[in-house]
């Protein structure tokens, strides 16, 4: 296994990427103030992040699979999770320069810095990464304390209130999106690997490329974003 190409996983990614990228483009146009919409409330795009970052938890979890098949040693797990975690930290420092009153503090990075340890952990589990995922999903919906709302405790996710930050992903439910990946993920390199490693269409290279290099989009993009549309909105004042 450790030489096949997992082609459709990587666009898996890329399409999970792409989407977000899409997704926080709209926003910032919102932000400043060339379309007028709600990201809070409106069902269109509280659906629609929900949806996107399941997919990228979900891919996370494929991901480990892939990388438990293949005997990835402690070493090279490291080196990955202190680039998602460095990430994670830049993150946090561009948007409290952005948002100093609703910075990211526990977004999408930090939150797969810390499911990335408990799958690495749980991924002899087989197959009770099933129910356990299904357990942290519905755990928030059931059990919740003020413990949790403040801003050392809410990563766990049992809040009684949203915490005011502009991206907010915690341990639960999360986890068990991501449990769920890696569940999927070793069930199908055991029966089905052609569906992770199989051949793409060569209209589609370009998207499984993408997805070998999601970390890198991932911070680029809203640098990009960002300058852009502000350089515009100065243009046009």
């Amino acid at each position: 296994m450790d030489r096949l190409r997992f082609d459709r996983l990587d666009v898996l990614r890329a399409v999970a990427i792409v989407w977000m990228a899409a997704y926080h483009f709209c926003y910032d146009l919102n932000h400043f103030g060339f379309i007028r919409q709600n990201f809070y409330t409106d069902p269109f795009w509280t659906t629609q992040r929900t949806a996107i970052v399941s997919l990228f938890l979900f891919c996370a979890g494929l991901g480990q699979a892939v990388a438990w098949q293949q005997g990835q040693g402690w070493p090279r797990f490291w080196r990955r999770w202190g680039q998602v975690a460095g990430c994670a930290l830049l993150v946090s420092a561009g948007s409290y320069l952005m948002f100093p009153r609703s910075f990211i503090y526990f977004g999408v990075l930090h939150g797969i810095a810390v499911m990335l340890i408990v799958t690495r952990l749980s991924a002899g589990w087989g197959r009770w990464l099933w129910p356990l995922g299904l357990l942290a999903i519905v755990l928030p919906h059931f059990v919740q304390h003020p413990f949790f709302d403040t801003r050392w405790t809410n990563w766990v996710g049992l809040i009684t209130r949203k915490p005011v930050t502009e991206d907010y992903v915690p341990l639960l439910p999360w986890l068990g999106v991501m449990w769920w990946g890696l569940a999927a993920g070793q069930w199908m390199l055991a029966r089905r690997p052609g569906w992770l490693a199989g051949d793409v269409p060569h209209a589609l290279a370009p998207l499984a490329v993408l997805g070998r290099w999601s970390l890198s989009f991932y911070m680029l993009h809203q640098p990009i974003f960002i300058g852009a549309l502000a350089a515009m909105a100065w243009w046009l004042r």
